[in-house]
């Protein structure tokens, strides 16, 4: 029998929190402020569920009931949206600021591209398998003998689209419809045993997510590209170079119309950090400049879920 793989093997990289630079990178996603605060307290009572229970106890002690009919679900997320959009980003970090709130150290697993395999058979299931058996295990070890937990882990699956396409896809092949029975099975086996752990699933195309994955998450998050006041409170961040308000908005103003919008990374990423290098280093930012730029830029191109 094949031997399971190691954590190198299966993931990315593990990272551990808290970090600070993590924590500054997700309080630097803005204008997404609702999901972040919707995303942070599911993941949060997911993986610190006695925070929530002690809620109940002290404010409504005859509602047990609904706390543990919400503690239940499983302990799935699915952020879908564009690209740009900042949903791989905030589910990088967002571990950062869970484990401030919780005060426990929590890890984060992003899951290898390799796990698809090499086309073998059996063994793109067998990769997800272990990925979760080692989840599984690296969680158990954090749970205590009274059900508390002394820290908390996330399995970060991006591009989930490429291991959990939909079954009902008529040319869908054998061994990736074994791999997508895999990951509900490693989704069923952490939600009954009620590890401290919990799946982030980020895609670009949510309508490629099979169904009965889709059906157990206990939340999903579609992002969409920032509208006007979102694009003012990103931009809002060049009143350091001396532009006022008005300013500010016409800038926030310059795509209105267009069928397709800026993203939160062709603004945070592209078009900030180019209009620095514009000026420096013997020249000053200047408005029109700024203007200028941004008219000349061009949002990252719309994902196409047909494709």
């Amino acid at each position: 029998m094949e031997q399971q793989r190691s954590i190198d093997q299966l993931y990315e990289q593990r990272i551990k929190f808290p970090d600070p630079d993590y924590l500054e990178r997700y309080n630097a996603l803005v204008g997404i402020d609702k999901a972040k605060a919707r995303l942070t307290k599911l993941l949060h009572f997911m993986l610190a569920p006695d925070d929530l229970r002690s809620w109940g106890k002290r404010t409504y002690p005859d509602a047990s009931s609904i706390i543990n009919t919400v503690l239940a679900r499983p302990p799935l997320i699915i952020i879908s949206g564009d690209v740009g959009t900042g949903k791989t980003e905030l589910a990088t970090t967002i571990g950062a600021y869970v484990s401030r709130l919780s005060k426990k150290s929590i890890s984060l697993f992003p899951l290898s591209l390799s796990a698809r395999g090499e086309g073998r058979v059996g063994e793109m299931t067998q990769l997800i398998s272990d990925a979760f058996a080692l989840m599984y295990d690296e969680s158990r070890r954090l749970s205590k003998s009274n059900g508390s937990a002394s820290g908390g882990n996330i399995l970060l699956i991006d591009e989930a689209d490429a291991l959990a396409q939909s079954r009902e896809t008529s040319q869908m092949h054998h061994e990736d419809r074994a791999g997508v029975n895999a990951l509900i099975r490693g989704i069923d086996r952490l939600s009954d045993t009620r590890c401290p752990a919990a799946v982030i699933m980020s895609t670009n195309r949510l309508s490629a997510i099979d169904p009965a994955i889709q059906r157990r998450a206990a939340e999903v998050f579609v992002f969409n590209r920032p509208n006007f006041e979102q694009r003012l409170r990103v931009l809002s961040e060049l009143k350091c170079f001396g532009f006022d308000v008005t300013q500010i908005e016409r800038l926030a103003k310059v795509e209105e119309g267009d069928d397709i919008t800026f993203t939160y990374s062709d603004l945070r990423q592209r078009y900030i950090p180019s209009l620095v290098l514009e000026a420096a280093p013997d020249k000053i930012v200047e408005f029109e400049e700024a203007l200028s730029l941004l008219s000349t830029l061009r949002p990252t191109p719309s994902f196409n879920e047909e494709v």
